[in-house]
Parts: C-alpha cells; sequence; structure tokens
C-alpha cells in the first residue's frame, strides 16, 4: 500500500492517538482523524502545533517519519526509529565499510540521473532541453569539477526565466520547490529508514550538521519530479503555497509514471532505488538501478488514477 503523505499545517493544533488513528484537535474539538496504518509520513508546518507522546511512538513504530518544518516550509528536524529492518546493523556496517571509489561511482550515477531528469522536464515543458542534456556526459566519478551545479545554473534559467534564482529564503516559487522538496525528503527518508539504512552516513554530502545527509544524497535524482508539478502550479497561476498547492504537492509519492519496464507509482520507485543500494552496500555485489525520467514518464503523472486521498490542514 502507497501511504500518505499527511501534513499538518493549521495553527494551534493538537495531535493524539485513539484506537489506531491519529485525531487532529483544536481548542478540544475533534476536527479530523486518519488511520495512523495508512501514513507514509507526517509533516508539521504550522505554529502552536504540539502533539502526545503516543503519537510518536506510534509512527516511529511505523517507520513513518515525522519532518518538523521551519521558515519558508524548510524541513529543520526528522523523528527516526532507533529500531528498522532486520537487517539494519549490517546495512550500517556496510555504509560504512563502502569504499570512497564505490560512493564517487554511486553519486555519478545519482547526478547524471538528476541531470537527464531536469533535461526531460524542460522537453516537457516545451522548451529545449539539449543545453541541460550535453552535461550528463560531463560527470566524472564523484563529479569533482560540479557539473551538477553548471547544469542547475542552465536547468532554473530555462525552467522559470532569466529574472529567477534558487533562493531557499525567498517566497513564490522557492516556497514552493521548498515545500516539494520536504515531501520528497520525507518519502526518501521512509525508505532509506525501511531499508534498514542510517540516513546520516552520506554518499556525497558532507555537511556536518545535517542528519541526513543520505536521505538528501538519494533524493537527487527525484527532484524534477518536484520541480515540473511546480512548474504546473505556477503556470496556473499559483504563486504561493496554500492549501491547493499543499495538496497537489503531497501527492508526488502516489502519483503513477510510465516506465520502459511499466507502470510504477513514484513511491515504489524510490523504494526499489533504496533497497538494490542496501543490498549493494551489505553484499558488495551489483549496481542499483534508477528509473528513468524521461519525457514519457513525466506526461504520465497527469494522467489516469493517481489521485489518492491525502490531507492537508489549512493554513
Amino acid at each position: 500500500m502507497i501511504g500518505r503523505v499527511v501534513e499538518i499545517g493549521g495553527q494551534g493544533r493538537f495531535l493524539s492517538l485513539d484506537r489506531g488513528f491519529l485525531v487532529i484537535s483544536q481548542q478540544g474539538s475533534e476536527i479530523g482523524r486518519t488511520p495512523i496504518d495508512d501514513i507514509s509520513a507526517l509533516i508539521g508546518n504550522a505554529h502552536g502545533l504540539s502533539y502526545s507522546n503516543n503519537v510518536l511512538v506510534a509512527l516511529a513504530e511505523r517507520g513513518a517519519p515525522f519532518v518538523l518544518c521551519g521558515k519558508q516550509h524548510r524541513p529543520v528536524a526528522l523523528l527516526w526509529p532507533v529500531e528498522g529492518h532486520h537487517r539494519q546493523a549490517a546495512r550500517m556496517d556496510g555504509q560504512w565499510r563502502a569504499s570512497q571509489t564505490l560512493k564517487k561511482r554511486l553519486w555519478k550515477q545519482l547526478i547524471q540521473a538528476k541531470i537527464s531528469g531536469q533535461a526531460a522536464v524542460l522537453a516537457h515543458v516545451g522548451e529545449s532541453g539539449k543545453a541541460v542534456a550535453r552535461y550528463v556526459g560531463k560527470v566524472r566519478v564523484g563529479d569533482p569539477s560540479n557539473v551538477e551545479g553548471q547544469a542547475a545554473r542552465a536547468y532554473w534559467l530555462l525552467l522559470f526565466g532569466k529574472a529567477f534564482r534558487r533562493d531557499r529564503s525567498a517566497d513564490g516559487i522557492n516556497a514552493l520547490l521548498n515545500y516539494g522538496y520536504t515531501v520528497l525528503r520525507a518519502l526518501v527518508a521512509r525508505h532509506v529508514m525501511a531499508a534498514g539504512l542510517h540516513p546520516g552516513i552520506p554518499l556525497h554530502h558532507a555537511n556536518a550538521g545535517n542528519p541526513m545527509r543520505l536521505v538528501d544524497d538519494l533524493m537527487e535524482p527525484f527532484r524534477p519530479l518536484v520541480d515540473v508539478w511546480v512548474w504546473r502550479l505556477h503556470t496556473d497561476g499559483c504563486e504561493q503555497v496554500d492549501t491547493h498547492a499543499k495538496r497537489e504537492l503531497a501527492l508526488l509519492a502516489a502519483r503513477t509514471l510510465h516506465l520502459p519496464e511499466g507502470r510504477s507509482a513514484v513511491a515504489n520507485a524510490v523504494q526499489r532505488y533504496v533497497q538494490s543500494l542496501a543490498h549493494l552496500l551489505e553484499c558488495g555485489k551489483g549496481m542499483p538501478q534508477l528509473c528513468d525520467i524521461s519525457v514519457e514518464a513525466l506526461k504520465s503523472i497527469w494522467e489516469g488514477d493517481w489521485r489518492v486521498e491525502a490531507e492537508a490542514e489549512d493554513d
């Protein structure tokens, strides 16, 4: 089952657990509830939010991350369970043992997939993706020349115009991207936990103050899925992170991609990659295969049966 990303955005809400349900209350009155087993990730994105210890324990027992957001919808903390996959210790040992050569090869794969996805996004929205696609072949092991950054500069200008600058502290498109990436980060974090990997042992990201470095590594090739949906919201006149935008972006995990190997929800594509990576790090064999975010794959997320229930609280 593909769980729901539940976002609490209303001020002064209280979260509690009642007979298997997450209950949302305000000023002593219940305003909503959802089965705790259906929750893939919980995002706290409001002032005055409080919750019972039972809620946090229930989420941890199910491997569902609780992401706390700060200014401009940026994640600042995440609840991570101490127990997870039955091979957790062996897989964490594999993370520590992994050679720098292997990590650099994996980072090259991730960045090439990300840039390829960015080129597909541009082609999908009617821009030429060739200027970005040409960077794919320039990525070397470990990306020492930061080809990722060079491609990003060209990409953002083509996707949102010459006046746009990616600024994580800004409003508008930037805030929409922040929120979408928060949803994606929570999705990837859930599967990292479920696979028995430690989110703080990275392949590439080196910020010593970031406890989610592996998650931030692995979400890179899936970022274009957020970008294309933010582009659509912006094109439709959405300029702020309102209830409509939250609902649209919170459905990322359930959207269907039409891949060469068949139909797949985004959540399943993330799960397959993370599980294959965990197997590689534990056993030292093979190379994980990322899904191909092509123009055809992007077209498919607008179509068909991807809409499932999602919860989002009003600001």
